[in-house]
C-alpha cells in the first residue's frame, strides 16, 4: 500500500518547506563562514609582509 509510508508521525517543522528552507538556511550560513575564513586570511598575510 502506498498510504502505509505516510502514517507515521512528523514534527510540526519538519514539512517539504521547512526542509528546504532549512537547507537554504546551511548554504548561507557555510558561504558565510567562508568568506570570513578568506578575509580572515587575507588579513592575516597583508599583515604578516609588515611585521
Amino acid at each position: 500500500m502506498s498510504g502505509v509510508a505516510m502514517d507515521a508521525p512528523r514534527r510540526p517543522g519538519d514539512t517539504d518547506l521547512h526542509r528546504r528552507q532549512r537547507g537554504k538556511n546551511l548554504f548561507v550560513l557555510w558561504t558565510l563562514i567562508g568568506l570570513c575564513a578568506v578575509f580572515f586570511v587575507m588579513t592575516i598575510v597583508r599583515m604578516g609582509g609588515k611585521a
